[in-house]
């Protein structure tokens, strides 16, 4: 049963494992929480904070080639309520190498902004509380 207590890892393929994992922790304050090698052939690093119950892990798979983001849909979406709290992340992630883009979805354009990773991938910071 998924409860309250379930740890949520999205995993992804790259190309760039050092410099994409250097990105996500230097643009977005996450820390590196655990790398493995050689897993049956395949590379990877783990990166999220200690006590949130999500994760990110980039992996590579020794000799295979998997390229650029399949579209420019492909997005996490981090929700930042505080304005000046926003603004220090857009800089943050900016300054680590992220490209601002414009959305595909201009939806993300009204109150946010949009970065893309080296491998094509986005990421949103929206400037504002996430309400269901």
């Amino acid at each position: 049963m998924i409860d309250k207590d379930t740890v949520m890892r999205v995993a992804r393929p790259t190309d760039n494992l050092a410099d994409i994992t250097n990105m996500y922790c230097d643009g977005l304050g996450f820390e590196l929480l655990a790398t493995f090698s050689g897993h049956n052939d395949f590379d990877g690093a783990i990166i999220g904070h200690p006590h949130h119950n999500y994760h990110l892990e980039f992996t590579h798979h020794r000799g295979t080639h998997v390229g650029p983001a399949p579209s420019q849909e492909n997005l996490l979406v981090f929700y930042l309520p505080d304005h000046a709290s926003w603004q220090t992340a857009c800089q943050k992630i900016e300054a680590a190498g992220f490209k601002p883009v414009p959305s595909y979805n201009s939806y993300w354009d009204k109150d946010g902004r949009t970065f893309e990773d080296l491998d094509g991938y986005r990421v949103v910071l929206q400037n504002r509380k996430w309400t269901y």
